[in-house]
């Protein structure tokens, strides 16, 4: 299960993270900074990547589009990098049930 951490997170996640959620990266690693929501959607589903992002408009693609990819929506407001870090950690086991789910294409954690 790899997520691809959206510009509004920190790229600090894929390190902090990357024991439960290994070969993620975040859209400045693989050139897609500044990309729009589009291109890094269409990498997302390339690369078999669970989108994971802060961005009300990720989860209006998922619902109008469906999946792949996937689309994990962090719904904190304004927040540190632990505190992301540590809701993702949290829900761990429901992250893991979303991804191998057939028909949810997003998942909000808050």
């Amino acid at each position: 299960m790899k997520l691809l951490f959206d510009e509004n997170l920190s790229a600090q996640l894929v390190r902090l993270l990357n024991d439960l959620f290994p070969d993620s990266v975040h859209v400045r690693d693989v050139g897609l900074k500044a990309a729009d929501d589009p291109v890094v959607w269409k990498y997302a589903e390339d690369n078999s990547l669970i989108i994971c992002s802060k961005d009300s408009d990720m989860h209006q693609r998922s619902f109008l589009l469906g999946y792949p990819p996937k689309v994990v929506w962090v719904r904190l407001g304004n927040c540190s990098t632990s505190d992301v870090a540590q809701l993702l950690r949290k829900h761990f086991t429901a992250i893991e049930a979303f991804a191998d789910d057939d028909y949810a294409s997003f998942l909000t954690l808050s």
